[in-house]
């Protein structure tokens, strides 16, 4: 069943996706069994498994005990859906370095290729927005990985996670209303509220923030993290990512998309960013190399829609970059090499083969939920 070098299990992922998308496996619908869909379909078992995991992860399909799997995404009723809260999950606690982090060998290896490559150029005062060759690799590394088609003069580099929510803030203004999950990383809601701006706290339920919380909302920019948002592990079903792009649709609102940890998706290709999916260009995209790479480096890209490149260049243009030259020179070399990727490949393969604990939206390095925040 692969096809175009594309394995089996992300074609029939895809395959049931479509059919789900379309309506001819409606919301409520069972999905085949695993018997027999290997039987029809002449592959194993387990790459059936592996495609009904990232059905469920991505929140087309959910796994019922004794019963099955059944379609759970629809198109209609939006903002109208009953909801439930989600149950309490425990943070994982903090290790000293993560399992996701990459080896000191194979950090070093690149450094002193690094430090003999560009020479003095280590020492120079990197652009504003950061230096052109990281950008242009996190342009490359975006549209490969994300489906986010922008240009590197859309991309600004900064010292972290914290950093680049401050200068959402400036950017966007403090006179708005800001909605954020609840609950949430804590240090979003303490960010936002030190840059003296008002916080709507929006109840999480299953599947993302509450229909009712969300359609009831004031605020004019929402703040969400649609992927293992922490400490509660939710990730956003494919139809409420809808309705977050709807509730978008209205003028003048914003969305922040703080895509922390969506590199660990079981997906070879991870399902298509807000960003990629807006109509509109009203979509901030965040994320950060402190958890892919180590916590260590404190580095974290902010990409802009077009349309806004001239309100940033007007309040925070001016902004000196907040990261060394060096290591923004070692990420880039990590992204253009393939080492990136192939560090990370290594680890979805390592939480495959774990599996089907990720159904739940269990840590892939723990069996609680979402990963500490420590780590941005």
């Amino acid at each position: 069943m692969s096809t175009n070098h594309q394995p089996a299990y992300v074609a029939l992922y895809e395959l049931l996706r479509e059919e789900i998308r379309s309506g001819a496996r409606p919301c409520g619908s069972r999905l085949p069994s695993r018997r027999t869909l290997s039987r029809d379909r002449g592959i194993s078992p387990v790459t059936v498994d592996h495609s009904y995991e990232m059905l469920c992860e991505e929140g087309y399909a959910e796994a019922r005990p004794r019963s099955g799997y059944y379609v759970i995404y629809r198109e209609s009723d939006l903002f109208s859906r009953p909801e439930s809260l989600p149950a309490p999950r425990v943070p994982a606690p903090v290790p000293v370095v993560s399992r996701e982090s990459f080896s000191f060998p194979s950090l070093a290896r690149v450094m002193r290729r690094v430090l003999s490559e560009y020479g003095d150029a280590i020492l120079v005062k990197p652009p504003n927005a950061g230096c052109p060759e990281l950008r242009e690799a996190v342009s490359r590394y975006l549209a490969r990985s994300r489906g986010i088609r922008a240009g590197a003069n859309q991309i600004l580099i900064g010292s972290g996670a914290e950093y680049l929510y401050g200068l959402v803030v400036e950017m966007l203004g403090r006179e708005r209303i800001y909605g954020i999950e609840s609950p949430s990383y804590e240090k979003i809601e303490q960010v936002y509220r030190a840059k003296g701006v008002r916080c709507d706290l929006l109840r999480l339920g299953r599947d993302g923030i509450l229909s009712s919380d969300l359609e009831a909302t004031v605020a004019s920019v929402l703040h969400i993290t649609p992927y293992r948002s922490y400490p509660s592990g939710v990730t956003a079903s494919a139809s409420k990512r809808r309705e977050y792009l709807a509730w978008g649709t209205r003028p003048d609102r914003w969305l922040v998309e703080d895509d922390y940890e969506s590199e660990f998706s079981l997906l070879r290709k991870s399902e298509d960013t807000l960003f990629a999916s807006a109509k509109k260009e009203n979509v901030i995209y965040l994320n950060t190399f402190s958890r892919t790479v180590s916590p260590s480096f404190r580095t974290g890209y902010m990409v802009l829609p077009a349309g806004l490149l001239p309100l940033f260049e007007k309040r925070i243009g001016f902004y000196s970059c907040s990261v060394p030259a060096f290591e923004q020179y070692v990420l880039a070399e990590l992204i253009d090499s393939g080492e990136f990727e192939r560090h990370i490949n290594r680890i979805r393969r390592s939480d495959r083969k774990a599996g089907s604990g990720r159904i739940t939206g269990s840590s892939p390095s723990s069996d609680t939920a979402g990963t500490d925040p420590e780590f941005r």
